[in-house]
């Protein structure tokens, strides 16, 4: 591995699960950073690491807060109707500001045809990347591991149109330390896209089991029709493509599009990946209601 650059490294998201858990990582070797956030209030206290209030829409704060950065990591935006804009203004400021090399947090089959509606937006992001003229390195997460654990409902009922279909979940921790591991040296992972999954792929009802075994509750997975699923999420009063987002999670599992096992974070921390009741047995899950977490 080369010498660590003695130029900050930016990072979003440093607010979220995943920025954050990426910027404690570079911090604790040395790394000199450049948070950029939306709220810098809630930007987390790092040693060597300056905060920048640069909304992935406001181009100008974005090109000035990136102003003598080489290496970038992006986090996805937030769920929005707008986040494809936002990614593509967030992309021109990057390349208008010099930056060489952007790590992005895509999404596991992103395609213009993707079932699962926002790796349709993730799409379109790897395509402005690869035209920006800067370096890339795509990030495919596929559904984190939190999405397996948040989608039970009060009653211990998995809701979803996602049949016998299977899903590679991964956890934040492993997508952290490989995105971490690239950042300090990105160079030989140039022109790159990284399958990050889970090693084993699991349909709802084992997912539902394993819960209920570490847990000791009586979670099980009712698979539901496309139509009972729009009309079970009602409950939240979600903008349409939210609602078509929460549905096309499970659409997508049941299609097979997230039936992949990939080896790409061994190889690349050297480090196999935390299997899903792994996950459960530790600290640090985050549940929330309606059907997806951030992707």
């Amino acid at each position: 591995m080369s010498e660590p650059s003695t130029t900050p490294v930016a990072v979003t998201g440093a607010t979220g699960r995943l920025g954050g858990r990426v910027a404690r990582l570079l911090a604790d070797v040395g790394t000199p950073l450049r948070l950029l956030v939306r709220d810098p209030a809630r930007a987390p206290e790092l040693p060597d690491a300056t905060v920048h209030a640069a909304p992935y829409a406001d181009s100008d704060a974005v090109t000035e807060a990136l102003a003598g950065v080489d290496v970038l990591f992006m986090v996805s935006a937030s769920e929005s109707e707008d986040r494809q804009a936002e990614h593509e203004a967030f992309v021109a400021a990057a390349a208008r500001a010099g930056v060489g090399h952007v790590v992005y947090t895509s999404f596991l089959g992103a395609s213009p045809e993707a079932t699962f509606t926002l790796a349709r937006t993730h799409a379109a992001t790897e395509v402005d990347l690869a035209a920006s003229g800067m370096d890339y390195t795509f990030l495919q997460d596929s559904f984190y591991m939190d999405l397996a654990r948040a989608v039970v409902g009060e009653d211990g009922v998995i809701r979803g149109p996602a049949g016998q279909g299977r899903c590679a979940f991964v956890a934040h921790d492993d997508v952290a330390r490989t995105a971490a591991t690239i950042l300090r040296d990105p160079a030989p992972h140039a022109g790159r896209a990284y399958r990050l999954t889970g090693p084993e792929a699991l349909s709802f009802e084992e997912v539902a089991r394993i819960i209920s075994e570490v847990e000791g509750t009586g979670v099980r997975f009712h698979d539901e029709t496309v139509e009972e699923a729009y009309q079970s999420r009602k409950a939240w009063n979600p903008p349409a493509w939210q609602a078509d987002a929460w549905v096309s999670t499970y659409t997508a599992i049941a299609a097979g599009e997230l039936d992949v096992v990939s080896r790409d974070i061994e190889a690349v921390t050297g480090v196999v990946p935390m299997t899903f009741r792994e996950f459960l047995q530790g600290p640090g899950r985050c549940c929330a209601p309606g059907g997806a977490t951030r992707q």
